[in-house]
């Protein structure tokens, strides 16, 4: 049985067990959410690392890795995974699209007790590259046959673009195309062969058979956005809105048949929009997962997208959204570095807390560090900062000596100026 399915069993599961004692949330309130499909747990098949995503549940952050058809370095793909995992991301994506695809897939799954994610449709257009020389010419059940062989080798779950069809690529021609264009590479990809064969898309077409494989496996679905924008301009456009739609009647289909689901969007977005974003999704979904892609609340941060992204996230997270897709800052730019996928997570993290701290009032790390600043007790600072070890090694950098304050301020330390007026206060209030 899925997990969802148990929940509705009343089966409290290992993975369900697993989950509560990392998360402040009740036995009940956790089962009933699983239940209603308001929250999913994924799976590292391989090991026990169980994660939780929703309603209830703490911001989880997703890393994705992998080749390009430029790049091909399964060593450099393997590291940038421990990287992702020692930062504190809670999944992975492994994308690849150059390569020993079932090779690189495989391996990535052998280094990581994450649960990591995929594109199937990437390994399948791939696969008819190599095999017609033409993406277009992809054989309808290749792309059935590679869900099932990454299912089999214990993905945990999958991006399917189901509500991408002939319905919304109508809206996409009706409202004279976009600023950005298309930038989903599984969405590009599958309007090209939609258009090219003349017929509906069959992941939506035959969707029946796309949840049965998912369920068999309990692999969780995450309905794909591949009409989201890649520009703000073209936010909340007709074509993104008629994808979400059809996503969100996807989700109650799934999820009747027991299979744990998530709803993707919106990748650009201004940050006026945000909110309604995350609103109109949790009300059309009933409240499923929203997986969010970014968002990028601007176009022009090159370089740094890590901190538009971060940005995005953060207030995306407080409206309610339960899943961050990092950026890196060589979004736009190229593939990105075993440095640049550790600058993406700890942006990712940073967001998912600040969004905590409004939406689940996670304030008590915030507090602990405050007082520890006020009390100039440097271990204590060093422990509640997001990355620890990385804020004691810039410490140690930055001062000389066995000093008190730092080297911001020197002699000019504010607390150290003032604390011994405040020691009686302290003591006998709350803020001590």
């Amino acid at each position: 049985m899925t997990e969802k399915e148990s929940a509705a069993e009343g089966i409290f599961t290992a993975g369900m067990e697993y989950v509560l004692k990392r998360e402040n949330i009740s036995r009940e309130t956790l089962s009933g959410n699983i239940k209603d499909g308001k929250a999913v747990i994924l799976h590292n098949k391989a090991g026990d690392k169980h994660v939780g995503i929703g309603l209830g549940l703490t911001t989880k952050i997703n890393a994705s890795i992998g080749t390009s058809t430029n790049h091909v370095d399964l060593k450099e793909e393997l590291s940038k995974a421990e990287i992702a995992e020692k930062g504190g991301a809670d999944t992975l994506m492994e994308l690849s699209v150059g390569g020993d695809l079932d090779r690189i897939r495989r391996d990535v799954l052998s280094v990581t007790s994450l649960p990591v994610g995929t594109v199937p449709l990437y390994q399948a257009f791939r696969e008819a590259i190599d095999k017609y020389k033409d993406p277009v010419k992809m054989p309808e059940d290749l792309v059935f046959e590679v869900i099932e062989k990454q299912c089999r080798d214990g993905i945990s779950f999958m991006a399917i673009h189901s509500g991408l069809n002939l319905m919304s690529l109508e809206r996409l021609r009706k409202q004279s195309y976009r600023y950005a264009g298309l930038v989903s590479k599984g969405g590009a990809y599958m309007i090209a062969w939609m258009i090219e064969n003349k017929k509906e898309n069959p992941l939506y077409e035959r969707f029946d058979e796309v949840i049965k494989i998912l369920k068999k496996y309990d692999t969780v679905l995450s309905l794909g956005n591949g009409l989201r924008a890649g520009a703000t301009a073209d936010s909340f456009d007709r074509a993104y809105m008629q994808e979400l739609i059809i996503n969100c009647e996807l989700c109650d289909i799934a999820r009747d048949y027991g299979v744990q689901t998530i709803v993707e969007g919106p990748g650009h977005i201004p940050i006026d929009e945000i909110e309604a974003n995350v609103k109109v999704q949790k009300r059309m979904s009933g409240e499923a997962p929203f997986y969010v892609l970014g968002p990028l609340v601007t176009d022009v941060a090159a370089g740094y997208d890590h901190i538009s992204s971060a940005i995005g996230g953060a207030l995306s997270s407080s409206f309610g959204a339960d899943f961050l897709c990092y950026v890196t800052p060589s979004e736009h730019l190229g593939l990105p570095s075993e440095d640049d996928v550790a600058a993406g997570v700890k942006a990712a993290k940073i967001a998912a807390h600040i969004g905590d701290m409004i939406k689940l009032k996670r304030t008590g790390d915030d507090l602990n560090i405050s007082k520890a600043r006020r009390d100039i007790d440097w271990q204590a600072q060093f422990k509640y900062s997001i990355d620890p070890g990385y804020s004691e090694s810039l410490f140690k950098l930055k001062n000389k000596g066995d000093i008190a304050g730092c080297s911001m301020c020197g002699d000019f330390c504010a607390p150290l100026r003032v604390r011994k007026y405040f020691r009686d206060e302290i003591k006998k209030g709350k803020k001590s």
